[in-house]
This record gives C-alpha cells, sequence and structure tokens, in this order.
C-alpha cells in the first residue's frame, strides 16, 4: 500500500515549486526534504555551501553495494512573468499537465525519488543494497553542489548513478561536457585618427576567435555519439566611443567537448592561440570558469537495461537509449570512476525546462514514483 495518496504526492511536488530556488536559496528545498524525510524515519544531511545553499544526501538500507541517485534542487528564472498563463511559484493542473517553475526541470524527478524511497522503505522491500540521494544545488550555474559531493568523497562507493533530470520516456548513457572561458585584452586608448598611438584591444580578440573558428570547427575528430565538439563565441565586448581605440575588450566563449576532443585538449587550444597572439604584442589574459567534462558510458548495462524494461511498460513502447548535448552534475560525480561504470539519465519531464510555461504530464511524473519504486529495488537485488 502507497503511503502516500496521489493528492499528496502532488503536493509534495507544489511543495517544492513554490520555493523560489533561482541559482540559489537551495537550502530551503534541502530543509523541506529534511523534515519530509524525518517524518518517515530517514536521515538526512545538509552539505552547506554558503548561508543559502546547501546539498543534501539522504540513504536507505544498511549493507551491500550502493545505488546512487541525484537531482537538482534549483531553478532557472522564470523571465517575464507577464508571460505566464500561470503563476510560476504555484504548481497548477490544467488538462493533465502541472505547470510551474522546475515542473520539468526538475522538481518533479526530484520528488519522484524522494517519494520512491520513502514509500520503499515503508514497504520494507529494499532487502539488499542501499540507495543514496544526493540533492544538488548549482546544477544550471556552475555545478559547485556536484564538486562538492566528488570533493566530499559521497561517490566513492557508490555503485552506479541515475540522475533523474527530464528525460521522458528516454535514457540518456552520454553527453558533452562543456567549458566556459572567458578571455581579457588590455590595448591603449587613443584617437581613431591616430590609432598608431594606441592598441585596440578588439583586434588580437577579433583574429583569435576567427583562428579558434577554424581550429575547433575543421577539427577530423569525432565521436560516433556525440558528433563533434561544439566551440561558440557568445559574448565579445570593448570600446565606448566610435572615434576612439578601445583600451579595454574581453570576450566570453562556450564550448561544448567530447571523449576525443576532450576538455583538457580544448583549453589547449585556445591557450596556444592566446600564447600567438601574445607574442605578436597583444596583452591577452584567459580564464576558464567553468569546465565540465563529458561523459559515456555503456549503453547497455545492468542499470540501463533494467530502466528500459521497466521504462516500456509504463510507456507503452520500447525505451530509447540515447546520448544528448546538454551537461549533467554526472560530470563531476563521475569524476576518478571507470569508463565502464553504470550511468544513465532518466527522469521525468519534456522539452519546456527553461521555457515559459514550463509543465510536466501529470501522469507521467505519478507513474515515475512508480518505476523508481520498482527500477530502485530490482536493480539491487
Amino acid at each position: 500500500m502507497s503511503v502516500f495518496s496521489e493528492a499528496e504526492k502532488i503536493q509534495i511536488f507544489a511543495d517544492l515549486v513554490k520555493i523560489k530556488s533561482v541559482n540559489d536559496h537551495e537550502i530551503e528545498v534541502a530543509q523541506y526534504l529534511q523534515r519530509l524525510f524525518a517524518d518517515h524515519g530517514i536521515k538526512a544531511t545538509l552539505m552547506p555551501l554558503s548561508a543559502t545553499r546547501s546539498n543534501l544526501v539522504a540513504e536507505i538500507g544498511t549493507n551491500g553495494p550502493v545505488l546512487g541517485i541525484s537531482g537538482h534542487m534549483d531553478v532557472v528564472t522564470p523571465g517575464n512573468l507577464e508571460q505566464w498563463d500561470t503563476d510560476p511559484f504555484d504548481l497548477t493542473e490544467k488538462a493533465g499537465k502541472l505547470y510551474g517553475r522546475g515542473a520539468t526541470d526538475m522538481k518533479s524527478g526530484l520528488a519522484a525519488m524522494a517519494i520512491a524511497m520513502i514509500e520503499i522503505k515503508a514497504a520494507k522491500t529494499l532487502t539488499h543494497g542501499r540507495i543514496r540521494l544526493m540533492a544538488t544545488v548549482a546544477e544550471e550555474v556552475g555545478e559547485t553542489g556536484s564538486q562538492q559531493f566528488h570533493t566530499a568523497g559521497t561517490m566513492k562507493d557508490v555503485d552506479a548513478l541515475l540522475i533523474g533530470e527530464p528525460s521522458g520516456y528516454n535514457i540518456a548513457f552520454a553527453h558533452k561536457g562543456s567549458i566556459d572561458v572567458r578571455i581579457k585584452s588590455t590595448g591603449k586608448a587613443a584617437h581613431s585618427s591616430m590609432p598608431e598611438q594606441g592598441y585596440n584591444a578588439l583586434d588580437p580578440l577579433i583574429e583569435l576567435l576567427n583562428q579558434a573558428n577554424h581550429d575547433f570547427r575543421e577539427s577530423d575528430r569525432h565521436n560516433a555519439l556525440l558528433g563533434d565538439l561544439v566551440f561558440n563565441a557568445t559574448i565579445l565586448q570593448g570600446g565606448n566611443q566610435v572615434n576612439s581605440i578601445p583600451a579595454q575588450a574581453e570576450t566570453e566563449m562556450n564550448i561544448r567537448s567530447i571523449p576525443e576532443y576532450d576538455n583538457v585538449a580544448a583549453i589547449e587550444t585556445l591557450q596556444k592561440l592566446v600564447d600567438e597572439q601574445n607574442a605578436k604584442g597583444a596583452k591577452l589574459d584567459m580564464s576558464v570558469f567553468m569546465s565540465q567534462n563529458p561523459v559515456q558510458s555503456p549503453k547497455d548495462t545492468k542499470l540501463s537495461n533494467l530502466a528500459a524494461k521497466i521504462g516500456e511498460s509504463f510507456a507503452g513502447q520500447p525505451i530509447p537509449k540515447v546520448a544528448i548535448p546538454a551537461v549533467t552534475d554526472a560530470s563531476n560525480l563521475l569524476k576518478g570512476k571507470p569508463s565502464d561504470f553504470p550511468f544513465i539519465m532518466f527522469g521525468p519531464g519534456n522539452d519546456t525546462p527553461h521555457q515559459v510555461n514550463e509543465s510536466i504530464d501529470k501522469q507521467m511524473y505519478l507513474d515515475f514514483i512508480n518505476l523508481y519504486e520498482e527500477l530502485f529495488v530490482d536493480y539491487l537485488k
């Protein structure tokens, strides 16, 4: 018999959505989950990163292999509230869908995992192994929460990992990495009629970006699942007056890496271009302010095969196993793990993350709770 009624499962979800954990204040989500777990005899521990941000770890089971499950507690900004049909922080049901910021990404998955753990413990169906929930902060920007779990060794004894990001009835087992880079250029101001008296801070950046486009986009390195590395300069700014040579400029860029052209190699490529410009008289300074590794686990493992089998009974059709371009906390959580480590991203959701009127199918949310209960226990048998 279920611990929670359908209405209570939706209420827990709504309670999480109501907490405005927009790129911060995840401690309120963590404290809510800690109280929820405590009400059902499960100890959950907060791992603070700041006064307003805290990871949470909770575990059931006493011995045997550890199945790690993870989800993030932050959401992105709702944007222009006037464009929403409903209050983004008040979970609202319409025509079988539940609307709200985080409905898909990913408070539905977080709620489903927590509820599944509580119901598994109450039913006493977990006779072997342990289930460890690692709820993270800052997944949307920085992934410092998952980095803390890695640093603290929380993943050290974990034998398989499921991240409940919104995949819907697909299973992801590989994704690209992501690198954010900033390059600052220092020049010398001068009147535009006498540029020889100054140094245009934009010039070396423009040359570098042009060369980077060629070097990255013409590379022959390729991954059969993930495709090619993707390079984009996304910010370029400098100067403050049309007839003045700019003394300062900077650019920011994002790279989506693949195992064959990984983060170390991509950063080395950029550093080489920076060094070439500096050798010609530029004053460029490069900093990498985010670097998440690509992830590629085996397509067929006990975890992915079982998830596909159980998932099919809910979806009513075969569950595809796919690679995705987006990045997850797995980049940090899987650091140091072997290449054959079982990992899947499998959680309720659709293609509305970060959008106005973000939503999830109500039945999918409820079904994933039952799916998780079956999957978690069967995997550890």
